[in-house]
């Protein structure tokens, strides 16, 4: 009977210690295996990982003399006046300037290379037209896409409504492609010299402000309607905020002639290529 008792309190306390370890070892933290990195995770390691550094945008050449800026004045893109130049005539123009290797400022470039005498390079033309008629759409953006020419066009702010100017959203869309910017030609296209100091004020501040807000940027180029202006209008168009104004006087534009008196350069129609090309033919060291 002690020998049964004596099995029994054995196989109790084998029993005891078994349980003891299953406890012990259900109290012992749980090591966490490594998660499995997503497929998302490892793709995106793997992008960074490949990423290339765009290289740095070249410096700016500092010009030893002032600069000699071409700023070529278009209009319409049609035929009929001398005031219009056809579209194959722009678009062999705007052929040229790429063939060359012209680099076509845009408006905050000009006001930069200007106010600053440096060029982003030694050949540098800057492409305006004046008034937004629509075909400077139709006719003339598709020359500037085909030949990756850039150009400013000189907006009649109060001219929007008619037939044949620009729609807002035209302009809008036009400015999307990166080929085209705008700057302020006043708002009803009134000889500037020839109303008050008052309605001057007017046409040259409300102008920047449509501009400014419709198209979410700050417009610092003024162009003359007729290409006349005043002491007032240089003393007021300073006060609405440009840094420039543009007017008809022929020429290669220069800061000596005052930052609100550039000229600019009169493309004809029937102009030759190599006119055009003798036109903006310039030595900038």
């Amino acid at each position: 009977m002690k020998k049964q008792w004596g099995i029994l309190g054995g196989l109790v306390a084998l029993l005891v210690v078994l349980i003891g370890v299953v406890v012990w070892q259900q109290r012992q933290p749980v090591k966490k295996s490594a998660a499995p990195v997503s497929e998302s995770r490892r793709k995106e390691s793997d992008t960074k990982s490949t990423v290339v550094k765009q290289p740095k945008a070249k410096p700016w050449i500092r010009l030893n003399k002032p600069l000699k800026l071409p700023i070529l004045m278009y209009h319409s893109i049609s035929s009929g006046n001398s005031l219009r130049v056809p579209a194959r005539q722009f678009q062999q123009e705007m052929a040229y300037l790429q063939r060359h290797h012209y680099r076509t400022l845009t408006a905050d470039e000009a006001v930069r290379a200007l106010t600053t005498n440096t060029v982003p390079q030694k050949k540098v033309v800057w492409v305006t037209l004046d008034d937004a008629y629509k075909d400077n759409l139709t006719h003339g953006l598709p020359a500037l896409e085909q030949t990756k020419v850039h150009a400013t066009i000189n907006a009649i702010t109060g001219f929007t409504h008619k037939s044949n100017h620009l729609t807002l959203s035209e302009m809008k869309q036009m400015k999307t492609t990166g080929r085209v910017d705008f700057a302020s030609h006043t708002v009803q296209h009134l000889d500037l010299n020839e109303i008050t100091a008052a309605q001057q004020k007017t046409e040259l501040f409300k102008s920047k402000q449509w501009l400014d807000a419709k198209l979410n940027q700050k417009t610092e180029v003024l162009c003359y309607p007729a290409g006349r202006a005043d002491k007032t209008t240089h003393r007021l168009a300073k006060q609405a905020g440009y840094s420039i104004a543009l007017t008809t006087q022929e020429g290669l534009a220069q800061m000596s002639q005052g930052r609100y008196n550039l000229s600019r350069l009169r493309v004809i129609p029937g102009m030759s290529t190599a006119t055009f090309g003798s036109l903006i033919a310039v030595n900038n060291q």
